[in-house]
């Protein structure tokens, strides 16, 4: 399958101040069918904008048929050009993921979405996908019911509570009161998600991710959820990722990711049906 690329600007206004996105899009096309139909999917980046890996990230869910639109996440403070990998690349990205507000990053996944269904050639099914913070911003996408499927590799922040101006690290179960966070709303998740992560992931520990199944199984989530052992964060990352790129890894990931959104967004279900199933115990 051939592939498209452009861009488009989006104009955004929150927190009393109107800004221009950019989202990058990658576009299927299929030869001598110009009235193709395709699912959408909102691709959210890492702490880095929409850098190389990320367009290739893209380019590669692209071709398995879906249009693919890559917000950048910084416009409140920055143009569309991606950070380095680098120290001062790094700082900023820190910087500006916690200083944004929850209400900016969610009128971000609202517009690209919005985006995307206004394509004559998107079939109207949506899915989420990103890695890092943007794994984050995938499922916190999701609390929009017209993200029926996502895929997120190792989502940081949600454990902690720690997305946008925040006081404190918070890593309790039940959370404040009234509140915001990603992590608190899972009862709002309509679509299935896929949540991925390393074991050896410095940024999501072990009761980090305990916590976010606990919470997902609570909520009554429908939620996948796949740790390997040796995995490290940023383990997708084919550039500059210190050492910790798994193609291996990668590639098993890749295919969670063609399952759930074939199977969700390509596949005519129907309505659910909210009865509860009954499985029965044999051998």
């Amino acid at each position: 399958m051939h592939i498209k690329e452009s861009y488009v600007d989006v104009k955004t206004n929150v927190d009393g101040k109107e800004t221009s996105m950019r989202i990058f899009v990658f576009h299927p096309t299929i030869p001598q069918y110009p009235n193709a139909k395709f699912p959408g999917v909102a691709l959210f980046s890492e702490i880095y904008q929409v850098t190389g890996p990320v367009e290739r990230f893209g380019r590669q869910i692209a071709g398995h048929g879906y249009i693919v639109a890559a917000p950048s996440s910084y416009h409140d403070f920055t143009g569309p050009e991606a950070l380095a990998y680098d120290g001062p690349g790094t700082d900023k990205g820190n910087e500006w993921k916690i200083t944004k507000t929850l209400q900016s990053y969610d009128e971000d996944s609202r517009k690209t979405v919005d985006y995307l269904l206004s394509l004559p050639t998107c079939s109207g099914r949506i899915g989420a996908t990103g890695m890092c913070l943007g794994g984050h911003l995938s499922v916190r996408a999701s609390l929009d019911p017209r993200i029926s499927a996502t895929v997120a590799f190792f989502a940081t922040d949600i454990h902690s509570r720690t997305l946008g101006p925040y006081t404190a690290a918070d890593t309790s179960v039940q959370g404040p009161a009234n509140s915001n966070h990603t992590i608190d709303k899972f009862n709002e998740l309509k679509g299935e998600v896929a949540m991925i992560f390393g074991i050896k992931d410095t940024h999501v520990p072990d009761t980090g991710r305990d916590l976010i199944r606990q919470k997902l199984r609570d909520a009554g989530a429908v939620f996948s959820f796949y740790e390997f052992a040796w995995a490290q964060h940023a383990f997708i990352r084919d550039e500059l990722s210190k050492g910790r790129y798994d193609p291996a890894i990668t590639k098993i990931c890749f295919e969670v990711l063609v399952e759930l959104f074939g199977r969700v967004l390509k596949t005519d279900l129907g309505p659910k049906d909210g009865t509860p199933e009954k499985i029965e115990h044999v051998c």
